[in-house]
C-alpha cells in the first residue's frame, strides 16, 4: 500500500513545462518546410535575446556545451593554455576547453553565493592564463566588477557560464553581458527549455563573423545567405552547432512567456524561503543567500545541511515520502580527471564542504503550492527528530 501511495502522489525533482504555444509554433515550422537550423524561429530567438539583453549577437546552438566549445575555438585555445574555472560546476564548463588542450586551474567558491571566489583569482593568473570562466550558480551573479577589473589588468578573456541565470542581473545589468562571450542553456532542467539547446552570446563584435563560420562547419555560408558572397566555401575550423528550427520554435514560445515563467518561479522560491527560514535558523541549516545588488533568476532552491550524513538522511526521508531531491556538483578538482590535472593540490575546501552538504528541493514551473506545502511539512517532520539516525541512511546513497 505504501508503494502504491508513493507512485500515485510522487513529487519529482524537476519537470519540463509547456507554456501553451510550443505545438502551434512547431506546426508552423512543418508548414514552412524549414526544419533545420537558422529558420524563422531561430531568427526570432536571436532577435529577442539580442534586443532584450542588449548583446551584440546571439547564436542558438544544440547545447550549452556546444556554445562553450565555440567559445574555446573563438579564443583559439591551444595546448598548454590555462583556463581558470570553479571546481564547483558541471563538467561541460571546462571539458570544452580541455578538448582544445587547455589546462584547468581550479578555483574555490565563496561560502555565501557559492560563486567563484574573486579574492583568490589574481594569485592564480600566470602568463599562460587565457580565460576566466565565472559560473553564475543558481542564477545569482558572480562579483563581475572585481572579476572584470582583474581580467582587464592581465589581458585575460572572461567567458560567463550563465546556464542558470538567463534574465538575472548584477548591479542592474543582465548576466551574460559582462564577458566578451557568454553561454546559455535551454536543457529541460532550466528555466526556459527546448529539451536540448543552448546559445552563445557575443558581446565583443570582433568575434561575430568567425562565430558564424565556426557554427556553420567552418564555412562562410551565413555570408552567402546574406548575399555578401556569390558562393560559400570552407574557410576555417568548425562543426555543426546549429539548433533545429523545430527546437527554436519550442524555445521561442518559452521566451515569449518569460515574464509569466519567471513570476511563477519567483513564487516557488519565495514560498520555500518564507516557510523554511525560521526552521532553518533553529536547526543550523542555511538557505540561499542573494546579495542586494543581484537580481536572481530563481533557478533553484537549496538547503545547506550541517553535515553529509544529515544531507543523505534527509534525501532518504523525502524519498520515503515520495519526494525527489538531489545533491549537486561533485568537486572537479578531486575527480578522476581533475586529479590528473593536478587538482588535488588545489585548496578548494569550501567547494568540498558545500558539495557534501547541499541539497536541492523540487523546483519546476508548475510546482503547486499544495505540493510545496507537502515538501516543507516533510522537511520539518525530519528535523523534529532529536537527532539523525545514521542507521537510517542507505549506505549506497552516501557519496563522497
Amino acid at each position: 500500500m505504501l508503494e502504491q501511495k508513493i507512485s500515485l502522489s510522487s513529487i519529482p525533482f524537476c519537470r519540463p513545462f509547456v507554456v501553451g504555444k510550443e505545438l502551434e509554433y512547431i506546426r508552423q515550422t512543418i508548414e514552412n518546410m524549414h526544419l533545420s537550423g537558422d529558420g524563422s524561429f531561430t531568427k526570432k530567438c536571436h532577435a529577442l535575446l539580442e534586443q532584450t539583453l542588449g548583446v551584440q549577437k546571439a547564436l542558438l546552438t544544440t547545447s550549452c556545451t556546444d556554445a562553450l566549445e565555440m567559445a574555446a575555438l573563438l579564443l583559439d585555445i591551444q595546448p598548454g593554455d590555462e583556463v581558470i574555472v570553479p571546481s564547483f560546476t558541471f563538467v561541460s564548463t571546462i571539458n570544452s576547453f580541455v578538448l582544445r588542450g587547455a589546462h584547468p586551474i581550479f578555483i574555490d567558491i565563496r561560502p555565501d553565493t557559492l560563486n567563484l571566489d574573486e579574492t583568490q583569482l589574481e594569485k592564480l593568473i600566470t602568463p599562460r592564463t587565457k580565460a576566466i570562466i565565472p559560473v553564475h550558480y543558481a542564477g545569482v551573479g558572480c562579483e563581475m566588477e572585481a572579476i572584470l577589473k582583474i581580467a582587464q589588468r592581465h589581458g585575460v578573456a572572461v567567458i560567463e557560464d550563465n546556464a542558470h541565470g538567463l534574465f538575472a542581473k548584477y548591479d542592474g545589468k543582465y548576466l551574460g553581458t559582462f564577458g566578451c562571450l557568454a553561454v546559455q542553456s535551454f536543457h529541460d532542467t532550466k528555466n526556459f527549455i527546448c529539451g536540448e539547446g543552448g546559445a552563445l552570446l557575443i558581446n565583443d563584435p570582433q568575434y561575430i563573423e568567425r562565430a558564424e563560420i565556426i557554427r556553420e562547419k567552418g564555412t562562410n555560408r551565413s555570408r552567402f545567405f546574406r548575399g555578401l558572397v556569390d558562393k560559400y566555401t570552407w574557410v576555417d575550423v568548425g562543426s555543426s552547432y546549429l539548433s533545429s528550427d523545430m527546437l527554436a520554435a519550442f524555445l521561442y514560445a518559452q521566451l515569449e512567456a518569460r515574464e509569466q515563467i519567471q513570476s511563477k518561479r519567483r513564487q516557488v522560491w519565495e514560498y520555500y524561503y518564507k516557510h523554511l527560514q525560521d526552521w532553518a535558523q533553529e536547526h543550523g541549516i542555511r538557505l540561499p543567500i542573494v546579495p542586494a545588488h543581484c537580481e536572481q533568476a530563481y533557478h533553484m532552491f537549496y538547503l545547506l545541511m550541517p553535515s553529509l550524513e544529515e544531507r543523505q538522511a534527509l534525501i532518504s526521508h523525502l524519498k520515503a515520502e515520495g519526494i525527489s531531491s538531489a545533491f549537486h556538483y561533485l568537486p572537479l578538482h578531486i575527480s578522476q580527471m581533475g586529479r590528473g590535472f593536478g587538482g588535488k593540490e588545489r585548496d578548494c575546501m569550501v567547494t568540498e564542504d558545500i558539495s557534501d552538504r547541499l541539497l536541492r528541493l523540487p523546483f519546476y514551473n508548475d510546482l503547486t503550492e499544495i505540493d510545496q506545502e507537502r515538501v516543507v511539512a516533510s522537511i520539518k517532520e525530519f528535523h523534529s527528530f532529536s537527532s539523525v539516525n545514521l542507521d537510517y541512511i542507505p549506505k549506497a546513497h552516501v557519496v563522497r
